[in-house]
């Protein structure tokens, strides 16, 4: 185990310094993310598995707050709703999960947030192409080379590796700095 933690550890750390990278484009996220506020407008979010845990976190931590006292801000992530996505997998398919609820909730004007630790879930990928359809901005938190979603997106912070557990720890990393420069917008700072 001892070995195993520290080639994991070495892992993230040496990935941590190629994030820097992706910084230029999450300054222009949150940049996006803060003109969507100021005119009203709202955030939604989707993914599978653990990232499907990170697109609740980031909407959730949106509503209630990051680090400051400010108003709740409106955000949604569309893989919470068991009774939703099971309905639309039962009576269409998995892969169109996000898809019908994009096309069902958000607008033109909005953001829509695609959480793929590959970038080849095919659910992520027709939720960003409907978000795309609708005129909302897309943002893609993806892995390996981003594709095909990133393809879709108009922001894509695409952490460079193809193990999942290191891609979600980055995807971590980047929507705490992301809700970090939003929170401090909202709180007047």
């Amino acid at each position: 185990m001892r070995e195993e933690g520290a080639a994991a550890l070495a892992e993230h750390v040496a990935l941590a310094g190629r994030v820097e990278e992706l910084l230029p484009e999450l300054d222009a996220v949150a940049d996006r993310l803060i003109r969507l506020y100021e005119s009203d407008g709202r955030i939604y979010t989707f993914g599978n598995g653990g990232s499907a845990a990170d697109a609740q976190h980031f909407a959730e931590e949106l509503v209630g707050r990051f680090q400051r006292e400010r108003r709740p801000l409106p955000a949604q992530s569309l893989a919470v709703d068991a009774s939703a996505v099971t309905c639309i997998a039962n009576d269409f398919s998995f892969d169109e999960i996000f898809e019908r609820q994009v096309h069902a909730f958000v607008r033109s004007g909005d953001v829509a947030i695609g959480f793929t630790t590959s970038g080849r879930s095919p659910n992520v990928v027709k939720g960003l192409a409907a978000a795309t359809e609708v005129g909302a901005t897309t943002v893609l938190f993806g892995g390996g080379d981003g594709n095909p979603a990133a393809a879709h997106a108009d922001h894509a912070l695409v952490v460079p590796s193809h193990s999942a557990a290191r891609v979600q720890e980055m995807h971590v990393l980047l929507l705490h700095l992301l809700l970090d420069a939003v929170d401090a917008w909202a709180a007047g700072e």
